[in-house]
């Protein structure tokens, strides 16, 4: 069930008709669309060129201007192709979706499912981490979950809330991610976290060096593993070639050895995997995500 308590405007009924319209293209066409897209984006409205080339140039400083400006073109070509795919989920058929994301190592999951465990999955924003969700409720049937934060806009919370729940994933909210941990705990599952968003003063985050900056990352998962004493995996993903992707699976905690919630040992193998992972394949992430606009605070002097 959605979580909108009122149902949206009328006046968003033509959008709705020609995003499932558009929808309903082959993904052949919609690559066609996506590649104006990367031309309108990159070329003449240049989105975000500023926070894009920024975040790049301060990730790869060893890379010159030329290559800077080569890897942000990538980044917007992968942007756009993501933009179309994400929309074909609205009515991509369950077998296409298997055939174009494959996971490599299904059996870390599946292996914590038998033994009755749930698993918090830590997920980031490389990829098509949408698919990753919407495929996962394919390979582990009635126990994908997702943790989202609801969009403002009801007509937008609404569209995405349907393509993203529409092969049998489950969302839940941010703010009721404890809540439905305590009210669902004896279920088996796995809950992904997009763990890789900037964590603000507010939300007390873990600090490290990422990417060569002052990174800040959200402690959730260490926090729920400490005190459910979950197992963790990372969930890693990569472009095969357009419009297909493999997935894979690295244990960070097994749910059974002691763990100090204030000690983060999560959030800091979490940013190495996902550094690892963003220096093979660096146009594959949201570089257009103001990912380092916290800064840390230095501590009192005591």
């Amino acid at each position: 069930m959605s979580t909108i308590s009122k149902p949206y405007p009328w006046y968003y009924r033509p959008l709705e008709w020609l995003l499932v319209a558009l929808a309903s293209l082959p993904l052949s066409v919609l690559y066609v669309i996506a590649d104006g897209v990367y031309l309108l984006v990159a070329y003449v409205v240049r989105y975000r060129w500023r926070v894009v080339t920024e975040n790049l140039r301060n990730s790869f400083p060893e890379k010159n201007e030329t290559e800077i400006a080569a890897l942000a073109r990538g980044f917007y070509r992968h942007f756009s192709q993501i933009l179309v795919e994400i929309l074909k989920l609205r009515t991509i058929s369950h077998a296409e979706l298997q055939r174009r994301v494959r996971m490599r190592n299904p059996e870390v999951m599946t292996d914590l499912f038998d033994q009755g465990r749930t698993v918090l999955a830590m997920g980031s924003h490389a990829g098509n981490w949408e698919w990753i969700l919407s495929a996962g409720a394919f390979w582990f049937p009635d126990k994908a979950d997702g943790v989202y934060k609801p969009l403002s806009n009801p007509f937008f919370e609404d569209f995405m809330y349907r393509l993203r729940t529409r092969t049998g994933a489950r969302m839940v909210p941010m703010r009721d991610t404890l809540r439905d941990l305590v009210r669902r705990r004896n279920e088996v599952r796995s809950l992904s976290l997009l763990s890789d968003q900037a964590a603000g003063p507010e939300d007390q985050p873990y600090w490290t060096t990422f990417l060569h900056q002052d990174t800040s990352f959200y402690t959730g998962a260490d926090k729920l593993a400490a005190q459910f004493h979950y197992p963790v995996v990372y969930v890693g993903i990569r472009r095969v070639r357009r419009g297909y992707y493999e997935v894979w699976l690295a244990p960070l905690y097994d749910g059974n050895s002691p763990l100090d919630k204030n000690d983060f040992v999560l959030a800091e193998k979490f940013a190495r995997q996902l550094e690892l992972d963003i220096q093979a394949a660096p146009t594959e992430y949201l570089w257009s995500h103001r990912r380092w606009k916290h800064k840390r605070t230095p501590k009192p002097a005591v």
